[in-house]
């Protein structure tokens, strides 16, 4: 029997009403992942003029840092001693950088040596593509470091030499013990304190895959409820301990008097600007009643989005959710903004559907060309058309790079939502090509292959795109 679409929708529909989607909570135990000196790097945050370079040793361990600009004679060093209070990383900024450059870097801790290279971005009003990567979902129960692979598709997304990369939430699964399979030990245990949650990132990153891409491949991160626990909001009190080690690992660093914030923006040369938001850290509880006092964003954030999407002349405007917009994602009480069930039609008073209109219908009355929503959370991958009144967003959902895989499920009525094409119970990442002609997603499996596609032609309603 052939399985269509429809019947994906229908066993998604049937898995979620009989809760058979497992929790993934396990029994707390001890952390085991060994701290055995070895030397991790990550480029991350970069812009045209700077970047981080987030560095993880040996205790006691000291670091020397060579740069140098492709092309250029002149080479910069730096040292670094990471500190115990921050699990041996370091996050080293790196300024004065030259718009759309390329560096190569070395570090070494005396007895280890590791290489990498990134380019930063272009200036603002360079008439430069891009090629970006987006997913979200990695280790869940079960799925994480394979014994022999580890995590696979890292190694194929490192060969789609991205410009960036966009991790769209779960960075890890702090709530899930992992089980299962002939995985590398060391997150078999549920996170509760902040050795716990700095493990499970350790543990990640850690594996040679996800370093050789990450060495390579600025990297933006937001997260999303596993970094903590399922659907957990800021009431949560292991909000603060998950929020420490995020930041920890992913070096986001808010503005002076916000340092916890994580919501923010790059602009990547003429043609993108991306919107990070943080769907966790502000939202209202998920059992609220939806209306005007209900918010996932919380007032600043929304309002600098609004105007952040108003005021930009960017081709492309690209906004990072973690949880999607348009379909169901289970349980009582939405977790994400629809407040559809899992047929598609809308409960009144659930999720964050308020806000999400009032998202959308300022973009439509201010005629905002070029939205395209990047999102993760429901283990496989879809790319959407929303139509609100005439006003056409698109929604790109990508993943699971290693977890429970999905199926395409109903998506929401009240936003007139058409699949443009999806893919079930498969690890997947998305990859975006754009430029002042059109912007091409294409959803790629672990061996690389196109399993989904569409290519939108750049729409210059308001004379800004070329």
């Amino acid at each position: 029997m052939i399985l269509t679409l429809g019947w994906f929708r229908r066993l998604a529909a049937a898995a979620l009403l009989l809760g058979a989607a497992p929790t993934g909570l396990g029994p707390r135990g001890p952390v085991a992942v060994a701290d055995d000196g070895e030397l991790l790097v990550t480029v991350m945050e970069v812009r045209a003029d700077r970047a981080v370079l987030w560095l993880r040793a040996g205790a006691g361990e000291r670091l020397r840092v060579r740069l140098r600009r492709d092309g250029a004679a002149a080479e910069a060093t730096f040292d670094a001693v990471p500190a115990e209070a921050w699990d041996h990383t370091f996050r080293m900024p790196l300024g004065g950088l030259v718009p759309g450059a390329r560096y190569r870097y070395e570090v070494t801790d005396g007895h280890e040596i590791v290489t990498g290279a990134f380019a930063t971005a272009p200036a603002p009003q360079a008439d430069a593509p891009i090629r970006l990567l987006w997913s979200g979902d990695l280790g869940g129960r079960g799925h994480c470091r394979h014994l022999e692979d580890g995590y696979r598709i890292f190694r194929t997304m490192a060969d789609r030499a991205a410009d960036f990369f966009l991790f769209v939430g779960d960075t890890m699964y702090a709530d899930h013990a992992c089980g299962g399979g002939p995985r590398v030990a060391g997150a078999d245990y549920v996170a509760a304190t902040l050795a716990d949650y700095r493990g499970k990132h350790r543990y990640n990153r850690a594996d040679p895959a996800v370093q050789r891409f990450l060495r390579a491949t600025p990297v933006y991160a937001t997260w999303d409820d596993h970094e903590v626990r399922n659907n957990f909001g800021p009431r949560d009190p292991l909000m603060p301990v998950g929020l420490r080690a995020f930041r920890d690992y992913w070096a986001i660093q808010g503005p002076p008097g916000d340092p916890d914030r994580l919501y923010r923006s790059v602009r990547w040369g003429r043609h993108v600007e991306v919107f990070i938001l943080d769907t966790r850290q502000y939202r209202s509880p998920n059992d609220r009643r939806d209306g005007p006092g209900k918010t996932m964003l919380g007032p600043a954030q929304r309002r600098w989005l609004l105007d952040g999407l108003l005021e930009s002349d960017a081709t492309w405007k690209l906004v990072v959710s973690s949880v999607p917009l348009g379909m169901f994602t289970g349980g009582a009480s939405s977790d994400s903004w629809s407040s559809a069930n899992m047929f598609g039609y809308p409960r009144p008073g659930r999720g964050f559907a308020w806000e999400r209109d009032l998202i959308l219908t300022t973009l439509r009355a201010g005629t905002v060309p070029n939205v395209v929503f990047l999102s993760g959370d429901v283990h496989h991958a879809e790319l959407l058309r929303h139509d609100v009144d005439g006003y056409v967003v698109h929604e790109m959902v990508a993943g699971p790079l290693a977890a429970r895989a999905g199926f395409p499920r109903f998506l929401d009525r009240s936003l007139r939502t058409r699949s443009l094409g999806s893919l079930g119970l498969t690890r997947n990442f998305g990859e975006i090509l754009a430029d002042g002609e059109a912007l091409t997603a294409v959803i790629r499996d672990t061996a690389g292959a196109d399993r989904v596609s569409v290519r939108l032609p750049a729409d210059a309603t308001r004379g800004e795109s070329p």
